[in-house]
């Protein structure tokens, strides 16, 4: 991704001011938008418009953004699209049902436009530094390939939404050594995006289920390591 002129954005919420607010402030700031007003809709565009981030409200009719933003994880060209709840709730459970399907962020209403537009170039910002040379980890059955955002178990290719992807490449990248889960909000998500402790242990829970048990260890009371053996 270069620029912010090339970045395209679709805001998912059934207010149509809502809608109407968050395009003029992103259209202004140079990105390119597309609107949806419910879940099933955002699905049917976000296939053919590909965007790089999907601002997505929770309650909405049809298809609430929990299953939304599950189904738009499970497809193979939106893997590396971020995904940002923007929701009136502000329960834990909430925000632990948004992470669970592969959520990046999760801001609670009322939108301050100027500040969503600083998160989200914080966001793009991370990314562009991230843009290292091409590298790839091989160890044991597993294959992660920073260059394309892929990883295969045993030749397989599995799908891994981009912080869960980011998370184990981190840890793969310092075998051995232990990160506490506030290591691993500061160094995946960064100082600028909030988050619960509790997101490192949803996300570590979702890598495990797709590469097995044996890379990611717990180390009790302090946080996570990936062992080599």
């Amino acid at each position: 991704m270069g620029n912010k002129q090339a970045y395209k954005v679709l805001v998912v919420d059934d207010e149509e001011p809502i809608q109407e607010l968050l395009k003029y402030n992103l259209e202004r700031d140079g990105y390119e938008v597309k609107t949806a007003g419910d879940g099933m809709k955002a699905v049917d565009i976000a296939r053919k418009f590909k965007p790089d981030l999907v601002l997505l409200d929770i309650m909405m009719p049809k298809m609430d953004g929990v299953e939304t933003c599950r189904l738009l994880r499970e497809q193979p060209e939106l893997q590396k699209t971020y995904i940002v709840f923007l929701t009136a709730r502000s329960e834990e459970y909430s925000e632990v049902a948004a992470f669970e399907v592969g959520a990046d962020d999760y801001i609670t209403k009322p939108i301050k436009p100027r500040a969503l537009i600083s998160r989200i170039g914080a966001l793009f910002r991370r990314e562009v530094k991230k843009s290292d040379p091409a590298n790839i980890i091989t160890i044991g059955n597993l294959t992660i390939d920073r260059s394309s955002y892929t990883v295969k178990v045993n030749e397989e290719e599995v799908n891994l939404p981009k912080k869960e992807f980011e998370l184990l490449y981190f840890l793969a990248r310092n075998p051995n050594k232990v990160f506490s889960r506030e290591d691993l909000l500061q160094n995946i998500w960064g100082s600028d995006v909030y988050v619960l402790a509790r997101t490192v242990d949803v996300h570590i829970r979702k890598v495990r289920e797709k590469i097995g048990e044996d890379y990611i260890t717990t180390v009790k009371g302090v946080g996570y390591k990936f062992s080599l053996g």
